[in-house]
């Protein structure tokens, strides 16, 4: 018996109709046309498949602009024998090089019907082809299907791809040979949503006419549910100009906002389009990306753990604060027989002039009279004591979230590592070890390392003077929240007061004499507080980090920059994390920044 089909049926039908002649058998026709009685119309039964891809849910960014979506793509497959490549630049609109680039970037690939290649097509080009191709250019073949549509080229290890859509990727990736596609792999928030972007299948079964369209169903339908919008926490406007700072470098840049824990731009570069592991003309450059030494595929800020250097002196004075080892107004002389110290400045009489000079022998100092300082308890055991203050030191750094992971919405992420006594007793082979042997951790570097996010949580926990929501790139889902693990507060073991005497040592390093100076927002009003990084490397140019937020009384956004071979970071990567700060809070860089803007992108484009 025909029944009427509701208007919200009719119009997934129109957009289902329009493959269904392409499609798989089970969107054939069903049973024998069937005639009306009234109006001797014939109608053709069919059953139809929502597949899952129709009904995926979007992903949006925090302004609800659509960044990935399923819509239709037109994929023009070129015929195996010799190819007139003039003709078909002139039937589709390219030049001769656009037409050799795209057919390089494609690459052949074998399918059921052997060696092929298969270009993504514009509406206006595939309509080019319907009336054109027979004449101009004979065999080739015009295919529709719906696919993931990326709108934006930024954001790719935060979108991520649907594993369905990627196994040319994968299967390329095994084909390397090197070991890396176990490591690299990371389908970002498509893979960790799956399961609530999906939705549930199911079959429709309309009767259509000779024009194709709907009149009424001859079977009851099989229920299917549409899957969820994901609103992401990303700024894509944001994303995109971060992304244009670092480009071809390596290193990663993390914003968040540190009232909510919010990612606001999650970049790691080697940057590539966010579209290119699942589209199909999109081999030859994902053979490249694969190749590469510098790992492009790798997803830096959560599967990469650096030693932070010098930034990591903040972690250290608040715990040597909490366990009264020094006082806001300790100072240490800049003794170089210590540890070198690359900055020429006065006397760091207390805390707050140790961080604006970043003074190595001064952090040496407060590290060791942390380890060093014996309870009374322990008075009699200097071995003891040492093992003791570690443990302490670990276990409160640890509650900044530290040597774990911190459970971001992403496929994989690394925990970091923070040494323990043990792990020294048996690399030293002695339970007497020194502070000598482990002064490295006083300036942020040896065994200690620390993931993209661990960094940018560990400013917006300063900046929140002492707590902080776990980082997460989704913040809402359909009609709800986030997740309820990023709705819950963490308080770290380090009372407020003692991040409350940091603030001022990371101010004065954005202001004159300060180690990142020439970075100050202050002509635009906005104070920022920060700490840079200069982490040494044996094995070529020192890498560039930083750490901030602002402002620096009512913080917005706090955000970590690290750029590896880079040299200093006060001049390689804190002039990108403030150009960053005052485009969230302005919209816009100053013109007074534009020149470092040029520059900066400029070499981004180089490398």
């Amino acid at each position: 018996m025909r029944t009427a089909t509701p208007w919200w049926k009719n119009a997934l039908l129109a957009l289902l109709v329009v493959v269904a002649a392409c499609s798989s058998p089970a969107d054939q026709p069903a049973r024998a046309p069937q005639q009306d009685p009234t109006t001797g119309e014939v109608y053709t039964p069919r059953r139809v498949m929502v597949d899952d891809s129709l009904i995926r849910g979007r992903l949006l960014d925090r302004n609800d602009s659509v960044l990935v979506a399923t819509r239709l793509q037109y994929l023009l497959r070129l015929p195996r024998r010799a190819l007139d490549t003039l003709a078909l630049g002139e039937l589709l609109g390219w030049d001769s090089t656009t037409v050799r680039r795209r057919i390089q970037e494609a690459l052949p690939y074998k399918d059921a019907y052997g060696v092929a290649v298969q270009l993504r097509l514009t509406r206006k080009e595939a309509e080019r082809v319907r009336r054109d191709s027979s004449a101009t250019v004979p065999q080739l073949t015009l295919t529709e299907r719906y696919q993931r549509t990326y709108t934006t080229p930024a954001g790719a290890p935060v979108l991520g791809y649907r594993s369905a859509e990627a196994q040319p990727f994968f299967r390329q990736a095994r084909r390397t040979g090197r070991g890396r596609f176990y490591r690299l792999r990371n389908g970002g928030v498509e893979a960790y949503y799956n399961g609530l972007l999906t939705g549930h299948r199911g079959y429709l079964h309309p009767l259509l006419d000779k024009q194709g369209q709907p009149h009424g169903t001859w079977a009851q339908d099989t229920a299917f549910q549409q899957g969820q919008d994901l609103h992401l926490t990303l700024d894509a406007k944001l994303q995109a100009y971060a992304e244009k700072l670092l480009g071809g470098r390596k290193g990663y840049l993390v914003a968040l906002d540190p009232r909510t824990g919010e990612i606001l731009a999650y970049v790691s570069a080697p940057v590539y389009p966010a579209a290119t592991l699942t589209a199909p003309d999109q081999a030859g450059i994902r053979a490249e990306l694969l190749d590469s030494e510098d790992l492009p595929l790798l997803n830096r800020p959560a599967m990469l753990a650096n030693p932070p250097g010098s930034v990591f002196k903040l972690v250290n004075a608040a715990i040597a604060l909490q366990m009264q080892a020094i006082v806001p107004g300790s100072a240490f002389r800049c003794d170089q027989s210590l540890v070198s110290c690359v900055h020429h400045h006065p006397k760091a009489t207390s805390l707050t002039k140790g961080l604006k000079y970043s003074c190595n022998p001064y952090f040496y100092q407060v590290m060791q009279s942390l380890i060093n300082c014996v309870p009374d308890s322990l008075a009699q055991d200097t071995v003891a004591a040492r093992h003791a203050n570690l443990t302490q030191w670990r276990r409160y750094a640890r509650s900044f979230g530290l040597d774990s992971v911190l459970g971001v919405d992403l496929p994989r992420e690394a925990p970091g590592f923070l040494p323990t006594a043990a792990y020294y007793d048996k690399a030293r082979r002695t339970r007497r070890w020194t502070y000598r042997s482990i002064y490295s951790l006083s300036i942020g570097q040896g065994e200690i390392n620390l993931t993209g996010l661990q960094m940018a949580n560990m400013a917006a926990i300063i900046a929140n003077r002492g707590w902080y929501y776990p980082p997460h790139l989704v913040r809402g889902i359909g009609e709800n929240g986030p997740l309820a693990r990023f709705t819950r507060k963490r308080h770290t073991l380090i009372d407020s007061a003692h991040f409350e005497a940091l603030i001022p040592g990371m101010v004065a390093v954005m202001q004159r004499g300060g180690t990142a100076d020439a970075s100050s927002l202050a002509d635009v009003g906005i104070t920022v507080a920060g700490k840079t990084g200069t982490v040494q490397n044996d094995e070529g140019d020192d890498h560039a980090a930083f750490v901030g937020f602002a402002p620096a009384d009512h913080p917005k956004i706090a955000v970590a920059v690290y750029l590896e071979n880079a040299g200093f970071g006060a001049t390689a990567a804190a002039p990108c994390a403030v150009m960053v700060m005052e485009k969230h809070l302005r919209g816009y860089v100053a013109p007074k920044r534009k020149r470092w803007e040029r520059r900066i992108m400029s070499r981004a484009r180089q490398e």
